[in-house]
């Protein structure tokens, strides 16, 4: 039973993958895998910072406004540069401008928690309309444009592109491709796949490898004990707030080299589904549990039956019924793991 509760995400996966292909015509090919991963990238980069909070036994409600903010101040942030700024610069200035304005609620967050001893759900849910309000109001209520050429190819484009005849091609088409000649260009690994997975190994080795993962185990696993062993229980839960509002930061930053906007609301959905990805892919939120590999399983679970159910030509609402089915059903393959364990 033990066994089959570590795996069965896995093998969940594993099934929706089979069931589509069989049922869904053009799902089992590369552009439609392509277009999950890079659909769910978003969701995955705000799901590592709340897969530590989660283990540390808390809750981070506010990272769907956080990641809002963030997209609004780096929109506002790239758009007040000069035309001739070099792209690179503007980049780096709008993930500059997103990464600080969205660490500071993280830093509230982790002190009212910490040294208040306030419930999270109760800091974070207000949090949560504080940012929101912020974000809107920063923003007129209005989403941001951001025409800034070139800067949707850094948040669409791809790592390699093959065209047949002209080999692999790095960071942008082969020379002299052009007109209908696209259509018979095939990218390969879309950029926002690339962030994710860099993102995805930074977080798994700070989980594993790091004495800050060690610590994260020790505070969800049982906080008194933890105090007892000399960590530094304060400053862990403030560094693990703040880590949950700069994963949602830079979701915020990718949104809009993706979608060439910012946006109060761009992770209001975003916030339930990142919990959900924690939660499906073996977190407790009891604390003391969970992994960086989970959450991917779990994002990938959730990203893997919207798109399978939209190729089907089902209702999309029946999206919320789903994913909330496999929430329900991980929380009691959690509950029938730690009978097991008695």
């Amino acid at each position: 039973m033990r066994t089959l509760s570590r795996i069965w995400a896995w093998l969940f996966l594993l099934v929706l993958i089979i069931f589509f292909s069989l049922t869904g015509d053009g799902f089992f090919s590369l552009f439609n895998f392509q277009a999950v991963a890079a659909n769910v990238a978003i969701l995955l980069i705000m799901a590592l910072g709340q897969t530590f909070v989660i283990i540390a036994a808390g809750i981070d409600l506010s990272t769907g406004f956080v990641m809002g903010l963030a997209s609004v101040a780096g929109a506002l942030a790239m758009t007040s540069l000069p035309a001739d700024t070099p792209l690179p610069l503007i980049v780096l200035t709008g993930l500059a401008a997103g990464l600080f304005v969205g660490l500071i609620p993280g830093l509230i967050n982790g002190l009212i928690i910490a040294k208040l001893k306030v419930p999270p759900f109760i800091v974070t849910l207000g949090m949560f309309g504080i940012a929101r309000g912020i974000g809107f109001l920063m923003s007129e209520g209005m989403p941001i444009p951001v025409s800034i050429p070139g800067l949707g190819r850094v948040g669409n484009g791809y790592l390699f592109y093959h065209y047949p005849g002209s080999g692999f091609s790095f960071l942008q088409p082969p020379a002299g491709v052009t007109g209908v000649e696209l259509r018979q260009l095939t990218g390969i690994l879309p950029h926002p796949v690339t962030y994710a997975i860099i993102l995805v190994l930074a977080a798994h080795w700070l989980l594993k490898r790091s004495r800050f993962g060690l610590h994260t185990y020790a505070i969800g696993g049982n906080q008194e004990a933890a105090v007892r062993a000399g960590i530094p229980v304060d400053r862990r839960v403030i560094a693990l707030y703040m880590l949950s509002a700069g994963s949602a930061a830079l979701a915020g930053v990718l949104y809009n080299m993706r979608f060439t906007n910012g946006a109060a609301n761009s992770g209001e959905a975003l916030l339930l589904d990142s919990i959900a990805a924690v939660v499906i892919g073996g977190a407790s939120l009891f604390g003391g549990e969970g992994t960086i590999i989970g959450t991917v399983i779990g994002a990938l679970i959730i990203a893997v039956i919207q798109n399978g159910l939209v190729i089907l030509g089902i209702n999309p609402f029946w999206q919320f019924v789903a994913v909330g089915v496999v929430i329900i059903l991980a929380v009691l393959v959690d509950q029938a793991k730690e009978q097991v364990a008695e």
